[in-house]
Order: structure tokens, then C-alpha cells, then sequence
């Protein structure tokens, strides 16, 4: 699959490694596994000089030997001797620039923590000292966000403050997949569409796998990912081993629980038999793998309130995949396919909401959006976008199936919604199905 999309990030890349040759940049770009970080800096420095880092959990020697190699052979920096200590590998690299420019990209920087932790104070000490008078467009990537989030936004951390640059990959748009899907396959249905957002959630290489292997329609999607050999089978427990660290199996099973339809405070503690509030505040606010969703515009101490996981993929391979390991070890993977089946409408119902929430989002007409439901669910709205501006929106009901939109029925639960929080808002009513995508 080729290059696709991420004018804005290579904008910011290149603009950084221009300003870089006066003076020295020192940028952060996060993202998690798999969005396609390296392949965006390479397509951004492709015409230029620079030396791509790869921080392996290698012993502090080791590391260094390789990082002389890399730096000798991509921008012709040679050390006579052995550097051993990290150290002295990025003094070497910060008075060269302080002689000419140049961009060094170290990949996943959080990786330091396992090598030596004592890396983080001695490049402050180094980049406080030279980068006055250096030319070095340093970039600094990380997918595990825990770990980067506090090792430049900790206040206590010695790299706070430092970077003069940060901005996060994100998946691709929906505008995006769309574009890519025409690329190869001009006449895919929305029911592939709808597959490959719920398996993808636009996820650079995971995009990839699919359309390098020409699985174009939902069929094949489904066939690929139960393949005995198959990637996505071990992708979601290889992500959350390298989040989670030794606490996963807690953490596993909350996620569980969530993509398997419990997804209240009260529903988890009970499942798990004790209070798991200090899990569920790591998941949202340290791993930011799920989102405490509140009815639109309800007061911040509201109650009313569901847990959700923000990533399409790992809330599909949550609900489909990892519940069922006995399966995928045992290779009964037509079992695992045919169960996966069996529940797609069903998920793929609230798939589609996300879908639309996500549609009205990019369109960049609406400032706010999300769904609303009362204190007794008795009525909800699947989306709701405003925009505080204007004081404009759209209500909708959302279905897979258009013939059971009812506008009756939606117009009733729009005059439930509060006045004090939607009367300033002129709303128009709207229905969307798969048809509409």
C-alpha cells in the first residue's frame, strides 16, 4: 500500500527541521503501535540527512554500540573508540551539531526506562548545556502513552519542558479509508467499509495488511483475521502486555468486561467482586484505553455515566478474539470466526454510531459531539453534534437497517432532552444507516 494522507504532520516535521538550522528543535511525536510513526518520518525526511534510532531493551553498552554504528554510516559522525555509556554517545552527537545540521529520530524513546533510567537526567544535563548553540532537529517517538506523557509532561521529570515540539499521530481519518478503499477496490460495499473501520479503526498497518492481501470485502476481512497465521490474533495481547506491564491480567478483564456489554461502575465491581475505580481511572486517564462516556452537556459530577474502549481495534479484539483463546490455541478457528458472526450485527450496530460521530467530527462543522441517554434509559439519543458557535446541531437515531428508522420515535426523545442545556440549540432531526455511509 502506498503513502497515504499526513500532509499537516510532515508540514510540521520539515517546518521543525528548517527552524532546526538555526536553532537546535527538539520534537515529540506519540502515537500508539502500529499508526505509522516511522513511516511518516521517513516520508518526510526521505530527500534529507538523518539518523533513525531504534531504542532496543538492550543492555546500555550494547545499545550504544549499535546507536555509533547507525550514526557513522547514516550521517558519516565517526568515534574513534567504543562508547559504552549513553552519555557520552549523546555529547559526541550534540557538539557535532553545534558544527553542522542535522536530524536524529530516536524510536521508542520509552524504551530508556528499561535500559537505564538515569539516560533521562543526563540528556537534560547535555541539551541544557549545548542546545544553545547546536543545529539538531531531535525527534523523540513513543507508542506506549503512559510512559511518554510522563516523561515530558511529569513536572518532576528532568525532560519537562524541554521539547519545542509535540503533537500525537492519530488514526486515518474516515475521509481517508474511504479514499484508500477506492484506491483498491472502487466498487467495495459499506458493509466493508464497516468491517474494516470496526477491525481497523484506521490504524495505518493494519490498513495495510488487509488491502496488501486483497481482503476488500467483509468476508474476507473476517476469513484473514481468523487465519491460523494470522497477525491480529496475538496484536491485542501484545499491545496491552507492553501498557500494562505485570498488572495486565486485571486489566484484561476489565476490558473484557467492557467490550462484552458491562460498562457501568457498578456492573464491573460487581463482576470482579471488588472496587475497581483506581483500574478503571488508570484505564482512562494514564492508558487512555477507554472513555467514561456521559450524556451530552451533563454537568461534570454527573453519575449518569458508561465506560467504553477508545480503540476500535482493541474493543473488536476484546469482544471476539481474546475471550476465546482456548480457541485460538486449540487452531478451532472456524469456531472463532463463526462466533464472531453470530455478534456482528449486533456490534456492529454501535460501530456504526461511532462511525457517524466520527463523520460529523472530521466535517468540522460541529464543536461537541456524542450521544445522550436519561437517568433511567429510557430514552437515547445515538448522536448528537453541536456547534457552540452558531448554536447549530443535528439530532440522530442511528440503525444497520434504514427500514427501522423511526423519526416518530426520535422526535419523541428529542423533546425529553433537558432546556436548560439544548434550548439555546436550533436542531434538525436526521436518520442514518448503513446506506448513508
Amino acid at each position: 500500500m502506498r503513502f497515504y494522507n499526513r500532509g499537516e504532520e510532515i508540514a510540521i516535521l520539515r517546518e521543525n527541521e528548517r527552524l532546526a538550522e538555526k536553532n537546535a528543535m527538539f520534537a515529540v511525536l506519540s502515537g500508539r503501535r502500529r499508526v505509522g510513526k516511522t513511516s511518516l518520518v521517513m516520508e518526510a525526511f526521505k530527500e534529507k540527512q538523518y539518523a533513525y534510532l531504534f531504542v532496543s531493551k538492550d543492555s546500555e553498552s550494547i545499545l550504544c554500540g549499535k546507536f555509533q554504528q547507525a550514526l557513522d554510516e547514516q550521517l558519516g559522525i565517526h568515534v574513534y573508540g567504543q562508547i559504552t555509556r549513553f552519555r557520552e554517545f549523546f555529547d559526541v552527537v550534540m557538539r557535532e551539531s553545534q558544527k553542522r545540521h542535522f536530524t536524529v529520530v530516536f524510536d521508542e524513546f520509552q524504551n530508556f526506562y528499561k535500559v537505564n533510567p538515569a539516560i533521562f537526567s543526563e540528556m537534560q544535563d547535555i541539551w541544557d548545556r549545548l542546545h544553545r548553540t547546536s543545529h539538531i532537529n531531535l525527534i523523540a517517538m513513543g507508542s506506549i502513552r503512559s510512559l511518554m506523557k510522563r516523561i515530558f509532561e511529569d513536572e518532576n521529570e528532568p525532560l519537562y519542558g524541554r521539547p519545542t515540539s509535540k503533537f500525537t499521530l492519530r488514526p486515518f481519518t474516515i475521509a481517508v479509508l474511504k479514499q484508500i478503499f477506492q484506491d483498491h477496490a472502487p466498487n467495495y460495499r459499506n458493509e466493508d467499509l464497516l468491517c474494516l473501520y470496526m477491525i481497523t479503526g484506521g490504524v495505518a498497518k493494519y490498513v495495510e495488511l488487509l488491502m496488501d492481501a486483497g481482503c476488500y470485502t467483509k468476508e474476507k476481512m473476517l476469513n484473514y483475521i481468523c487465519r491460523q497465521d494470522s497477525y491480529f490474533l496475538s496484536e491485542g495481547r501484545d499491545l496491552m502486555n507492553q501498557e500494562f506491564g505485570d498488572e495486565s491480567a486485571t486489566y484484561f478483564s476489565i476490558l473484557q468486561l467492557i467490550a462484552g456489554g458491562l460498562n457501568r461502575r457498578s456492573d464491573i465491581d460487581g463482576a470482579m467482586q471488588k472496587d475497581m475505580g483506581t483500574f478503571l481511572q488508570n484505564l482512562e486517564k494514564n492508558y487512555h484505553l477507554v472513555s467514561r462516556l456521559k450524556p451530552l452537556l451533563a454537568k461534570p459530577n454527573s453519575k449518569t455515566s458508561a465506560y467504553e474502549i477508545s480503540d476500535p481495534f482493541l474493543r473488536f479484539w476484546f469482544r471476539f478474539v481474546w475471550p476465546y483463546q482456548s480457541l485460538v490455541e486449540r487452531g478451532q478457528l472456524s469456531l472463532l470466526k463463526q462466533n464472531m458472526l453470530r455478534g456482528y450485527e449486533t456490534f456492529t450496530g454501535r460501530t456504526l454510531e461511532q462511525y457517524f460521530q466520527a463523520m460529523a467530527m472530521e466535517s468540522g462543522q460541529y464543536t461537541i459531539v456524542g450521544n445522550w441517554w436519561d437517568r433511567k434509559g429510557e430514552n437515547e439519543i445515538d448522536l448528537i453534534a453541536l456547534n457552540e458557535f452558531d448554536h447549530t446541531g443535528i439530532v440522530a437515531e442511528v440503525k444497520r437497517n434504514p427500514d427501522k428508522l423511526n423519526p416518530a420515535e426520535l422526535q419523541r426523545k428529542v423533546a425529553q432532552l433537558p432546556a436548560s442545556d439544548f434550548g439555546k440549540y436550533n436542531l434538525t432531526q436526521q436518520g442514518f444507516s448503513i446506506e448513508d455511509m
